[in-house]
């Protein structure tokens, strides 16, 4: 449910766009002082990760090196945007359950709390089976859920809250793998770019405004690394609590 159009667009060589920010500014929604979370796992920042906008690439002059970048920035935006769900999830679990009051992405308290709250006709537990985790919910007295004793809406809701949060946890780590081989290449071979773009440049006036294209390029690809990386190890964070949290109830 969280999958958008995802693109990435050059900026006309020839326009003004070009001198603009290559990273489009977004709402601030998710931005705003972070607090670490004090109890295992620690999650530092979780909830309030900056958000960079969509990346945007300028064009080299190298249809080779303008899809590897082009490449590059849409698995970035798709990683984003995975994230993004992941945290909107888990900020919907706490608006319906008024768990976890700081700015993790911590599941343990909402956990818990969905378990005594439905606790006298509903046996609640979180499973975990490989990197997908899900509430299951038995009836009080059954082995198995039952169609006669239907989930409670909040409860349904909580389900499928999580079910999204395990979907948006486990892209971001894919996507993350992806994006570092993508990255790892393009940093080891910014010499050899260069020399491709000044082969492909017509003019001493050309040569030098593609080279910069391609700086800015490179400093925007730096700067998704980070980003991506942190996306990545917070839904690693997310994942390793939610397995803590299965085993404690096994």
């Amino acid at each position: 449910m969280f999958r958008f159009l995802c693109c990435c667009c050059f900026s006309d060589e020839n326009s003004n766009d070009e001198r603009q920010p290559l990273l489009q500014p977004r709402p601030p929604d998710l931005d705003g002082p972070g607090s670490a979370r004090q109890t295992r796992p620690e999650h530092s920042d979780t909830m309030t990760v900056k958000r960079i906008g969509r990346l945007v690439m300028r064009r080299v002059g190298v249809s080779e090196l303008d899809q590897r970048f082009s490449d590059m920035a849409e698995t970035f935006n798709e990683q984003q945007e995975r994230y993004e769900g992941m945290v909107r999830h888990v900020r919907n679990l706490r608006q319906t359950y008024g768990c976890n009051h700081d700015d993790s992405l911590a599941l343990a308290e909402c956990v818990e709390k969905i378990r005594d709250e439905h606790e006298a006709k509903h046996r609640v537990f979180l499973k975990i089976t490989g990197y997908d985790f899900s509430l299951n919910v038995i009836p009080v007295g059954s082995e198995e859920e039952s169609e006669e004793d239907p989930v409670p809406p909040h409860l349904h809701l909580a389900q499928d809250e999580l079910k999204g949060t395990s979907e948006g946890a486990k892209a971001t780590i894919s996507k993350g793998t992806t994006l570092q081989e993508m990255i790892g290449w393009l940093l080891r071979s910014k010499g050899q770019m260069v020399e491709q773009v000044k082969g492909v440049a017509a003019t001493y006036q050309e040569e030098g405004r593609l080279l910069e294209n391609l700086e800015e390029n490179i400093k925007e690809v730096r700067r998704a690394k980070d980003l991506s990386l942190g996306y990545r190890q917070r839904a690693g964070e997310v994942l390793t609590e939610a397995a803590q949290i299965a085993g404690a109830n096994l």
